[in-house]
């Protein structure tokens, strides 16, 4: 079956679902495999709990409800690009080694104010979170923020192939999970692929140049600025001895969150929120 016949079912559904512990009533059941389960294994008992169709890539499952594809996988996966592509909405990807899912968070609430958001919930940022998250996203949906994460080489160009963006930040490059990416420089060439992908597409990058790794990879990409004064954005932290403190287009905004770690992340927040005009006041309220 084609996808498009697949996304017309979604579009049916109440939504898609991978485990048959928590199905929902009418939602596609997709039956991944996994090291130690096989999804195939649980079609019936999905369709037992409320299944509307269940998507199999072994043939000896099939049942009324059944859709077989190939690759289950691959399947969720082309879905979720159909998907994003028939919303047609703008998407910011977000990765980097350290404060992602913070920074995801900041950006959520801030653009929240002016538009109706999708973001990844927690830190389901793989090869299966990222294609749930854009299958979480509906016709009202006006703005999708997508978290990305990864282990290794390759992963992050997956799941921009996947998404799609239309905009992108790192937030830095870091040790995290070094052992996946055998150096910092593995680290660094790896998460550039969501530059890669932006330069590439012709899109928009968000960049701290105060950041020497964000400013030096993203040449050549059309861009957004934080940092100092002379950047398109220039949230300045005041007091980050406690609960951190910034200056914005002459307000202060006091934030919860403490560590100045934490300031490019808040930092970025407020620069997209001001690229996507929302109101000073209201990223304040943020």
């Amino acid at each position: 079956m084609k996808i498009e016949e697949i996304h017309y079912h979604f579009l049916k559904s109440s939504g898609i679902s991978t485990d048959t512990r928590n199905i929902a009533n009418d939602s596609i059941f997709f039956a991944l495999k996994g090291a130690h389960f096989n999804g195939n294994e649980f079609a019936q008992d999905a369709i037992n709990k409320g299944a509307y169709k269940v998507i199999i890539d072994e043939e000896k499952y099939i049942n009324d409800h059944s859709i077989l594809v190939p690759n289950v996988l691959k399947a969720l996966q082309e879905l979720a690009t159909y998907h994003r592509v028939y919303l047609n909405i703008p998407i910011i990807a977000l990765t980097g080694s350290n404060g992602k899912t913070t920074t995801k968070e900041l950006v959520n609430v801030v653009l929240s104010k002016k538009f109706k958001t999708v973001a990844t919930i927690g830190n389901f940022n793989n090869h299966i979170g990222v294609p749930l998250t854009l299958l979480n996203m509906d016709k009202s949906t006006e703005l999708g923020i997508v978290e990305m994460g990864a282990n290794h080489p390759g992963e992050i160009e997956l799941l921009c192939g996947i998404t799609k963006p239309d905009y992108g930040y790192i937030t830095n490059f870091g040790k995290a999970h070094i052992e996946g990416f055998g150096s910092l420089e593995g680290v660094i060439k790896s998460k550039s692929e969501l530059y890669q992908y932006l330069r590439a597409a012709n899109k928009t990058v968000f960049v701290n140049n105060n950041d020497k790794n964000q400013k030096k990879n993203s040449e050549h990409i059309i861009k957004f600025t934080f940092g100092d004064e002379s950047q398109d954005c220039a949230p300045q932290l005041i007091d980050s001895s406690s609960e951190l403190r910034l200056s914005f287009e002459g307000l202060t905004i006091q934030s919860h969150l403490i560590g100045h770690y934490n300031f490019n992340n808040i930092a970025a927040a407020i620069t997209m929120g001001s690229y996507f005009g929302v109101d000073k006041m209201n990223i304040k309220k943020a």
